[in-house]
């Protein structure tokens, strides 16, 4: 199995779900990692964590919502470390209601977060990346290919991920970073116990059935070697290929799939 060895990579929402299963695994691959989350108690522990498997771990509070938080991540790293070789811009959550009963500011918020916390991430690290000649990794959706119902402002910011990775790739192409579109379905993670503010509720029920979900110890496993293979694209789940497939080729079955369920399970 390819490894990480003499890297560092650099995680956004390190502290749960993804984040922090992929930080472990990197780790586990012989890679540092730096720690990237607003919970510093959390990522903290992560950290502690990564050194027991014998690596280094850098935790550093950052909101990506906060101008200059991402620089401040970037010069701490490099100063521990001179380097950066991969990025995963993984920081996010999901804006769920009826059209009707989101406001302007629902949406300008999931766009905060989901847009403008990547592209953050992005300008802050790509003159590291350059060096390196590292990889972005840039977390997508299924709802970034199918626009379900209630999910209208993620599935926007999600659409405009899925297009940013195309065109980055293209740009990047010629500094030698490679960029990296992860398309998660269902996985266990905290996204469905986050409201539409962003506040996290320990105590909301996980609606998704537990057949759906993926462990985030796999879905990391899975991304951590597209980020080694420099991998175009990673769908994570054989439901999300499947929908996907179904979608470019049969449309209309998928369209009557949406129609019929009417998204009765996620909130108004």
């Amino acid at each position: 199995m390819a490894h990480f060895s003499g890297t560092v990579t650099l995680i956004t929402g390190a502290s749960s779900g993804i984040g922090r299963a992929l930080a472990l695994e990197i780790a586990r691959l012989g890679g540092n990692v730096i720690l990237a989350a607003r919970r510093l108690d959390r990522i903290t522990i992560v950290a502690e964590e990564i050194q027991l498997l014998g690596r280094q771990a850098l935790p550093v509070p950052c909101d990506v919502n906060r101008d200059g938080d991402l620089e401040a991540v970037v010069d701490l790293a490099l100063k521990k470390f001179g380097h950066i070789d991969y990025v995963v811009a993984n920081a996010g959550f999901g804006v769920a209601g009826r059209f009707e009963n989101l406001t302007l500011e629902d949406y300008r918020r999931q766009f905060e977060t989901n847009i403008f916390g990547v592209l953050r991430t992005i300008r802050a690290t790509k003159s590291s990346l350059i060096l390196s000649k590292g990889c972005i990794a840039l977390i997508g959706s299924v709802n970034g290919y199918i626009a379900t119902p209630r999910l209208s402002a993620y599935a926007m910011s999600k659409h405009a991920i899925h297009g940013l990775a195309d065109s980055l790739r293209h740009e990047l192409r010629a500094h030698g970073i490679a960029v990296t579109l992860i398309v998660p379905g269902f996985i266990e993670s905290e996204i469905r116990k986050v409201d539409k503010h962003g506040v996290y509720h320990a105590e909301l029920k996980d609606r998704i059935p537990k057949w759906l979900r993926m462990s985030a110890d796999r879905a990391a496993r899975m991304t951590a070697q597209a980020l080694l293979k420099r991998k175009r694209e990673k769908i994570l789940t054989i439901h999300a290929v499947l929908m996907i497939l179904l979608q470019r080729h049969l449309p209309c079955f998928v369209n009557m799939v949406i129609a019929r369920s009417g998204g009765r399970k996620l909130p108004d």
